[in-house]
């Protein structure tokens, strides 16, 4: 029996900051993200993430924020008002990004931790262009691939118990592309790791 064809995977790393907890009553302000590799029957290539990359500003889609999910970022409403890229234009040039760098591969979004990035960059995709380069479950959790492969649960994951050489070097900013990058090094380190040495 021939071998089943495995299409590639290319696994984008994004980072987003939002003014709340939730798309729709709040908006999402920038969103950052970064080529991390692409893995096919042959294994996990790791790319440059400072290569492909994409960011973009938005105009928030609401009145509301919270100001304690606001001051994160650090990113100014008023500015983002007069000067941010119209959503619809932002995830239009976003879907555009993906099928560029996407090569023949399946996009696969990966973040750390991916559900809050997911769920703001799922509902504008949906809402602004009415599809999504991932599907419905493209998606990859970094805190769950760390969990699985060193045995742990997954609300005992920080990234400040991870060993050392899983991390990047870069700071983690609040600037959606700084993290997108850092995290693209993270997801690079986390998938070459065979787990810790066990006694």
């Amino acid at each position: 029996m021939a071998p089943r064809r495995v299409k590639p995977s290319l696994y984008i790393s994004v980072d987003i900051e939002a003014d709340g907890p939730i798309p729709g009553p709040y908006s999402m302000l920038s969103l950052g993200a970064s080529v991390a590799g692409v893995q096919d029957a042959e294994g996990f290539r790791a790319a440059d993430p400072e290569e492909r990359t994409f960011y973009r500003e938005l105009k928030p889609i609401s009145a509301e924020f919270v100001p304690e999910a606001l001051a994160v970022s650090g990113l100014d409403r008023d500015r983002l008002g007069a000067e941010g890229a119209e959503p619809v234009q932002a995830m239009r040039e976003f879907t555009d990004w993906v099928g560029e760098v996407r090569a023949g591969a399946q996009p696969v979004m990966c973040g750390y931790p991916a559900s809050y990035d997911w769920t703001f960059l799922y509902w504008y995709l949906i809402r602004f262009t009415g599809s999504s380069p991932f599907g419905h479950s493209g998606c990859l959790d970094m805190k769950t691939l760390y969990a699985t492969k060193a045995g742990l649960p997954l609300r005992a994951v920080v990234k400040g118990t991870m060993p050392r050489e899983l991390l990047s070097r870069r700071r983690h900013t609040h600037h959606a592309l700084d993290d997108a990058i850092e995290q693209a090094e993270l997801f690079a380190n986390l998938m070459a790791w065979p787990g810790p040495s066990r006694p």
